[in-house]
């Protein structure tokens, strides 16, 4: 088993100290499958002949999020610490902030190795982490399949210029992770931690904004509900992928991007067993991967290299000057967010759209584009309707809070796209019409979908 040196950063110049045991701080990434962090900091304790041991951080107020994220991320973690346990090795989970926790753990520790997470606050949590242990902190990227900085040291322009970066590193980085054996068992270690042996009493609990419901019905969290998941896909969808990815009432999807956005399964994982399914057309393994590997990947370069990443301010200058320019023009409907979130609009399609959201927590990628671009024709201003996409779409979706939704929003008011034929309310931002959904799908069969919901 071979982790590639360029997935390994020293986040400080601290030396291996006396300790009981090498702790891995888990965060990002919720999972003991294909996880290189992991693998990593199982290597240590071997080479330092002492016990490993992982540790979470399971705060109140983690920023956004409510019930319905909180539950699935914790349905995950228990099965996290009863797949360790069968490893001999000890999962702590305990109530507090994730940094404070990592650090009351790392006190008694020889070294800390942490995952890698793109957004502002993971990655101050981690520096603070390392400034403040004696010990020597390595953080380990296993979210990517071609680490962040191998494929591009700056903000990406669009898809097409990320996308050359990252395919001439694939080969070497699409390559299967073993498993490694503890030498020594943590099971014993006497260490406060949280029950694992109840979801509801975790939940119960914490003092959480309970306003958004769980959505067990449609995702259970989980590293084998993922794994089911992706093995359907592959079995039996993906030969219609390229295709029919689009059409909203068939969804011909992984339904992954939840478990991708808790880290409870690997995007490696995901990627080899695409590439290695046989009697699948090249077409459809392309376009998924192309979904798996560009897509996302430029979307955690954006939060990496853009401070602002979540702000309106943070578009590119000619999409704000064009929507600026038409943001007196006058609007047939302005709809406020409770309107929104009820649903109460004058548009089936959107209102199927945001019921398919509330109800499961997902929504059909290309619908996920209209019901934003509209927000932005029935919003006062562009930056109101911009900040009332992402307070919604963060609300209510399982993969909400994610590089993916920061730059998906920002995407349906021009970020990685080009100027397009100007017209009022969007300017030169690409337009997206009910008319176009009627003309390219069966649109009435999906609305009669979510009805049935």
């Amino acid at each position: 088993m071979t982790i590639q040196s360029t997935r390994i950063e020293a986040l400080n110049d601290d030396p291996l100290a006396s300790g009981n045991y090498v702790l891995y701080w888990m965060q990002a990434s919720q999972r003991d499958r294909v996880n290189h962090a992991l693998e990593y900091a199982i290597e240590r304790a071997n080479e330092a002949g002492l016990p490993l041991v992982v540790g979470f951080g399971l705060m109140d107020d983690y920023p956004e999020a409510n019930e319905r994220h909180y539950r699935f991320m914790v349905q995950g973690l228990v099965e996290v610490s009863a797949a360790l346990e069968e490893r001999n090795i000890r999962f702590v989970l305990r109530h507090g902030h994730p940094a404070e926790v990592a650090i009351e753990l790392g006190r008694d520790a020889a070294e800390v190795i942490c995952d890698r997470g793109y957004l502002r606050h993971q990655k101050s949590w981690r520096s603070q982490v390392a400034e403040e242990l004696s010990c020597c902190v390595t953080q380990v990227e296993t979210d990517t399949v071609v680490p962040l900085h191998v494929a591009s040291t700056k903000a990406e322009y669009a898809a097409r210029t990320i996308r050359p970066r990252i395919h001439k590193h694939l080969d070497d980085y699409l390559q299967p992770l073993g498993r490694g054996e503890v030498d020594h068992s943590s099971l014993e270690l006497k260490l406060d931690g949280m029950d694992m042996s109840s979801v509801d009493e975790i939940m119960d609990g914490l003092k959480l904004d309970r306003s958004v419901g769980p959505v067990d019905e449609y995702f259970v969290g989980g590293y084998s509900q993922a794994r089911q998941r992706l093995e359907r896909f592959v079995d039996d969808l993906i030969n219609d992928y390229a295709e029919g990815r689009n059409e909203p009432a068939d969804n011909i999807a992984s339904n992954l991007s939840p478990y991708l956005h808790f880290g409870q399964i690997s995007p490696l994982e995901i990627a080899l067993a695409v590439q290695s399914k046989p009697g699948t057309r090249s077409e459809n393994k392309e376009s998924f991967l192309e979904e798996l590997l560009i897509r996302r990947q430029l979307s955690q370069n954006w939060c990496e290299f853009t401070e602002n990443y979540d702000t309106y301010e943070a578009l590119p200058e000619w999409a704000r000057k064009t929507l600026a320019e038409h943001a007196g023009d006058e609007r047939q409907y302005i709809y406020d967010r409770d309107e929104l979130e009820e649903a109460d609009t004058h548009d089936p399609y959107w209102n199927a759209a945001m019921l398919e959201m509330k109800k499961t927590g997902f929504m059909h990628n290309y619908m996920r584009m209209y019901w934003a671009k509209k927000i932005l024709e029935w919003s006062p201003t562009p930056k109101q309707g911009f900040e009332t996409t992402l307070a919604i779409n963060n609300s209510y979706f399982l993969d909400g809070r994610d590089p993916n939704s920061y730059v998906g929003v920002g995407w349906c008011y021009g970020l990685h796209d080009r100027g397009w034929t100007e017209r009022p309310i969007f300017g030169k931002v690409r337009y997206m019409a009910a008319s176009g959904l009627e003309r390219k799908f069966d649109i009435d069969a999906y609305v009669d979908k979510i009805a049935d919901l």
